[in-house]
This record gives C-alpha cells, structure tokens and sequence, in this order.
C-alpha cells in the first residue's frame, strides 16, 4: 500500500454562527472555495494537478448543498478536471474527507487530493437536513433517540463530573486558546475570509471569550434541563442506563462547543506526487479508523475508536506526544482523559471547540492542522485527532511527521 503525506493545510477564522456574526453574509461556497484557493496558491498547483477534493459538510441543503465540492473546487480555479465529492459522518465529517482523501492515495488510484470542509451554521441552521432518527419511531425507540445535550449530561451524570468540573475545563480551553493566538500559534494556518473586493472580513477566531471566569461560567444556567426534564428525554436516558437515578444537568453555552462559520483544507498526496509539485512532505497518515458506539451515551466514541486505532497501528498512548479531541462537550473530554488515565498535559494544548466553535463540516479538518502545526512547533513526533459524533460513533486518525 502505497503512503499517503500532509503537504499543506490551510483554515479559515471561525466566525459566530449568527446574524450578527462576521461571516453571516459569506455563503459555504465561498468559505470553502477560499481554503481551496489558498491552498492552491500557496502551494503553486496547476490547473487540474489534483485528483479528486472531499468536503464534509453536516447540512448540506440549500446553498450548502448539491455536491459542494465539486462547486468549490470550480470557484476556487482548480479546473474543470477537477472533481469533488461532499461526505457526512456529522461532526467528524471534516477529518473523515482527510481520511477519504488519504484512502485515495494509499490505494494507489488518485496521488494527489484535498480533503477538508465546510459549514456555515449561520446560514444554514444545524439539523436543517433534518434525519430520521428524531422522528421515526422505527429507529428513535430502539436507538433511544436523545439530543446531544441530554447524551452530554448522562455522561457527566454517569462517570462524575460535576458542573465545576465541566466549568473548570471550560475556562482552560479559553485560556489557551487565547495563548496561542497571542503566541502566534495559528499564523501559518488561519486564511483571512475577503469579500468581493478583496477587503477582509474576519482574520480571528471570533468566537473566544478570554475573560471567562468560573463565578461568569457559574451565572449561567443549564442548557439541557428543559428538555431533558419536560420533554421526556431524561426518561430516555434512564430507560438505557437504569444504574443512573436522575441526570445531573451541567453543560451551557459556556462549557460547550460554539456554533460557528468555518473552512479548512489539507493537501495531501504520495511522495511522488509532491516530489513532482516541488512540496515537501510534513507528516504521512499512519492510520485512521472509525467505530460505532452506544447511540444512547453518543459522545464517548473517542475513547472506543483509539482503542481500535491503536489496535490497527500497533500503538499505545506512549507513542503518542500530543492528541485534539474536539471539545464537543466539555464531559466528552473529561470522559476520554478519565478513560485512558492521562492528563491534560498534551491534550489540545491550544484550547478547542468550547473557546473557538465547532464548524461541524470542518472542524476534524482544522484540528488536524492545529495537531500538525503544534508537533512542529514542539518538535514533537506522533499525534492522534479524534471527534466524537451524533448517532453514537467515533473517528480517530494517527499521523506522524517525517
């Protein structure tokens, strides 16, 4: 099987997904066609060079949707030659584009690809494709159909993680997230989003709230009471974990992720490939799984599909020296620190989704370059990215610098 490398990768800022957010008035199509375009110009890729372009997006309807990939890769002036494809693992979508992009090249079929992706929640609402495991009885009983908030709660209910607990990572994730934009961290990666006339919109993680206290966390109240209490779904809940006598509501807009506009891409090829473009390779694919996990608990994935990630490679976590987690929930990290006994030391050392948004198309994409980004700043070896999803499932991918 023929190795599959990262050449580049570029991000867009993560706008506020609302009205008044700065990339309320970008569509998808253009916040993707942007990350293409940078990464086709920093990179010098001619015309047609590249093979196929994957890009998840979780609500592809609208403006969003028929197949925009293929779009993107048009505006963006890859060329005519150039396909593209749109994928839909929810929230992991973006890093399961990488990972298909990757598959391409490892296969020997394609040589050179851009996986990535792509939401604008501004624009299009989140759930707008709708789905049938809310609304058909068929599969919601059996699968015991709940909102994501509820699964997060019954996981902090279940392993013990109290409202300070959540709240005290919460404050974490913003402090360094603010870090690493003040250190410069993100610079190589994050593309400024330009209008029309090449005037810059937002070249910042837009979301950040570095003033975040535990007494200004502590004021607010929980997201998912109402709902879990009133609207049957703690009942649900129980019903599946029975050694649970009532859920203990802990998440808020504050230590959950942010709804956000966003792009990313990732360059990827074989070392012939990149040899012919003149791009020297950072870091290879060494291997990517993916698993189904209990779809009442929903969130704790991760913890399954690195088990099953190791497995394939032959790996533990001390081969690791960093790991992303997307910070879906802050009980979703909690559970995966508490799962494998390792602290936070070399986990999301930049902050996450609950301080810069979660962009659910593009999000696995852009913490793969935050991953690679930060093992070279580090001159670190081995990293592993991981993301919980809805549904009950979980996407992991290893990659290792050369």
């Amino acid at each position: 099987m023929a190795e599959a490398y990262i050449y580049d990768h570029v991000r867009t800022p993560r706008g506020r997904g609302k009205i008044d957010g700065a990339l309320h008035e970008v569509t998808a199509l253009t916040l993707a066609a942007q990350a293409l375009e940078a990464i086709r110009m920093r990179n010098g890729l001619q015309t047609g060079q590249v093979d196929d372009v994957v890009l998840g997006c979780v609500d592809p309807v609208g403006e969003a949707g028929g197949d925009i990939a293929r779009m993107a890769a048009l505006r963006a002036g890859l060329g005519d030659a150039v396909p593209g494809i749109q994928i839909n693992r929810f929230c992991a979508s973006g890093l399961d584009a990488v990972n298909f992009a990757s598959a391409q090249v490892m296969a020997g079929q394609h040589e050179l690809t851009i996986g990535g992706g792509v939401e604008s929640m501004s624009r299009v609402g989140i759930g707008a494709s709708g789905g049938a495991w809310p609304v058909d009885p068929s599969i919601a009983i059996p699968a015991y159909f709940m909102p994501q908030g509820v699964s997060a709660d019954l996981i902090a209910t279940k392993y013990g993680f109290t409202r300070d607990d959540c709240d005290a990572f919460a404050v974490e994730s913003q402090q360094r997230a603010a870090a690493a934009w003040a250190d410069g961290r993100f610079k190589n990666a994050v593309v400024p989003v330009k209008d029309i006339n090449g005037i810059t919109i937002l070249d910042r993680d837009e979301h950040m709230r570095p003033d975040t206290t535990m007494q200004s966390l502590g004021q607010l109240k929980a997201s998912f009471a109402q709902v879990g209490e009133m609207g049957g779904f703690e009942a649900v809940a129980i019903q599946a974990h029975p050694e649970v006598e009532a859920i203990n509501y802990v998440h808020h807009a504050g230590n959950s992720s942010g709804i956000v506009d966003g792009a990313a891409a990732v360059l990827i090829g074989s070392r012939q490939a990149g040899a012919r473009a003149g791009l020297k390779p950072r870091a290879r694919i060494k291997a990517f799984a993916n698993i189904g996990s209990e779809p009442a608990m929903m969130l704790t994935g991760p913890v399954d599909v690195t088990h099953k990630v190791f497995a394939r490679a032959g790996m533990s976590f001390s081969d690791i020296d960093l790991v992303e987690i997307n910070e879906a929930f802050a009980s979703v990290v909690l559970r995966y620190l508490q799962a494998f006994d390792i602290g936070m030391a070399k986990v999301n050392v930049n902050g996450g989704a609950i301080a810069m948004g979660h962009p659910l198309g593009a999000t696995g994409a852009m913490i793969l370059g935050t991953l690679l980004d930060e093992l070279e700043r580090r001159d670190l070896a081995t990293g592993l990215v991981t993301l919980c999803i809805g549904g009950g499932m979980g996407t992991a991918t290893i990659i290792e610098r050369v």
